[in-house]
């Protein structure tokens, strides 16, 4: 039978079942990611801090927790993604969507102008997830401080810099998306017209 699958702000008893679901998680990067940083876990400190401040979300199946995600305060203005995981027996089901959904609509509900995260560029259920989910990728010159300081981290822990990225999802990203679109749409009829022009001019 498939679980009840559900998405909730974490409760003090969820918090000694979060390392479990994360360390189940990483092992969908061996190889990607030296050992230390796979069998790395959120401190049980730490999700107690953002447990208190409704930064923790979890997963359920059946009410047992499955998934999370976990976000930071790093900069004014903006709630950082620290973490997603989902465990491997409950993937592909829509769970790490609904994650960072929640954490989305709970930023825009609280007025943050961006989320932002770093991940890998060439993993499928990592960079190319997000961009579906509309992030876009950070230039260089655009990096905060903030930012700058966690990819250093990252590079300290063992992390090739050449394959992580900084994403960030800003409040307009829709409104965004369809003014790309449309611009793209004007190009394309643009094109279209050139060519019809060159073909009637065309002496066969």
């Amino acid at each position: 039978m498939t679980p009840a699958y559900a998405i909730r702000k974490a409760r003090p008893t969820d918090l000694p079942l979060v390392a479990a679901i994360e360390l189940a998680a990483a092992r969908l990067l061996v190889g990607r990611a030296p050992e230390a940083v796979l069998a790395e876990t959120t401190s049980l400190e730490e999700l107690e801090s953002a447990q208190r401040q409704g930064h923790l979300w979890v997963a359920l199946a059946d009410d047992l927790p499955v998934g999370f995600a976990h976000a930071l305060l790093l900069e004014p203005g903006a709630i950082h993604l620290e973490e997603v995981d989902v465990h491997p027996e409950h993937g592909r089901r829509g769970l790490g969507r609904k994650l960072v959904e929640a954490v989305c609509a709970s930023a825009l509900a609280a007025r943050y102008s961006c989320v932002t995260l770093t991940t890998f560029r060439d993993v499928p259920w990592n960079m190319p997830f997000y961009v579906q989910l509309g992030f876009e990728v950070i230039p260089p010159n655009e990096v905060s401080p903030a930012l700058q300081a966690v990819l250093q981290d990252e590079t300290r822990r063992g992390l090739d810099p050449a394959r992580r990225v900084a994403m960030r999802r800003c409040a307009d990203w829709q409104v965004r998306v369809i003014e790309c679109r449309h611009a793209e749409s004007i190009a394309s009829t643009s094109s279209s017209r050139q060519r019809q022009l060159s073909s009637a001019s065309d002496p066969k």
